[in-house]
């Protein structure tokens, strides 16, 4: 049975909790900037909660189904380093470099799902040795130095573009991709299989259900949710270049868990996880308008990954 009720209407503690610090965050930095609570600037925010949401959606799958892909930083660099070459280098354009971006995310997936389903691999090593892999094809390609292909007119506008209302074109991509993340998990049978793994494998395995493939599939969505945020940050930044990556990977967990979702699996709604990102971002805002250094975020993304598991980690997987 799916591990949790989507007809209920209560919020569940931890979803509560994250949109309560996320009040409690506006709140603190409205007093360090009169601007912190201003439509521009928080329009501006949700731009760069984008970005942070596409790849943490892509995460939150696989943690799911009691998994997890480290391999995030690097492919999210290699996607944006494919996307902007084929676009540039080929007569396909920007539809041509999305696609390749999506193939090499699919690609990355497989591997990382093979390694974790079929060769039973822990899924933080095999991952890990994926993105250390992927660092070494990276620096092969370009060098070492950055790469001369820069993004396209269309990546920037997808990226820091405002069509509607002024609202960020990259809110609308985040907004699609949540819709496609959310049924999917809601009312597929997919989903359920994914709850349902990450509750206990071997009940689902000897119910008939082909595991490997469904875990496969668990990596392949973040694998292409990696490149496709790649797309968006080469676009905001005007080019793809290396270490692009590496600052996502402990905010895109840490959006994950904060959210709600049980770090062992098969409990946990989206609606947490777009929680986690928006907390996740408005954190970090606050924290650069108080003058924080960088090791002083992830200082606070530790502690509140810490934070969020000891007060929810430790309980049992739900079994229904």
């Amino acid at each position: 049975m799916w591990p949790i009720r989507l007809g209920q209407s209560k919020i569940n503690p931890p979803v509560a909790t994250a949109f309560a610090s996320i009040v409690v965050v506006l709140a603190i930095g409205s007093i360090f900037s009169r601007n912190f609570l201003s439509i521009g600037y928080l329009l501006q925010q949700l731009q760069v909660a984008s970005f942070l949401g596409v790849i943490a959606a892509g995460a939150m799958v696989v943690i799911l189904a009691g998994h997890i892909d480290l391999s995030i930083p690097w492919t999210l660099t290699i996607g944006a380093m494919t996307a902007t070459a084929m676009a540039a280098g080929t007569p396909f354009g920007d539809a041509g470099g999305i696609v390749a971006a999506v193939l090499v995310g699919t690609i990355v997936g497989l591997v990382n799902g093979v390694g974790a389903a079929i060769l039973r691999v822990p899924s933080m090593i095999f991952t890990l040795g994926v993105n250390a892999v992927l660092d070494g094809i990276v620096v092969l390609y370009t060098g070492g130095f950055a790469p001369r292909n820069a993004a396209t007119r269309f990546m920037n506008r997808i990226a820091v573009g405002r069509s509607i209302l002024d609202i960020p074109n990259a809110v609308f991509v985040w907004i699609g991709i949540s819709l496609i993340v959310a049924f999917m998990l809601r009312r597929t049978p997919f989903g359920r299989y994914i709850y349902a793994i990450g509750n206990s494998e071997g009940s689902v395995y000897l119910s008939g259900i082909n595991t490997r493939l469904v875990l496969i599939g668990a990596f392949i969505i973040s694998g292409v949710g990696n490149c496709l945020g790649g797309v968006l940050l080469a676009g905001y930044a005007g080019q793809a270049y290396q270490s692009m990556g590496d600052p996502y990977l402990l905010p895109a967990i840490a959006a994950v868990v904060l959210g709600g979702t049980n770090v062992l699996g098969g409990s946990g709604t989206y609606l947490g996880t777009v929680a986690g990102v928006l907390l996740i971002t408005l954190l970090g805002s606050m924290l650069s308008v108080m003058q924080i250094a960088e090791a002083g975020r992830q200082i606070a993304y530790g502690v509140a990954i810490v934070v969020m598991l000891l007060a929810y980690g430790r309980s049992p997987r739900r079994r229904e």
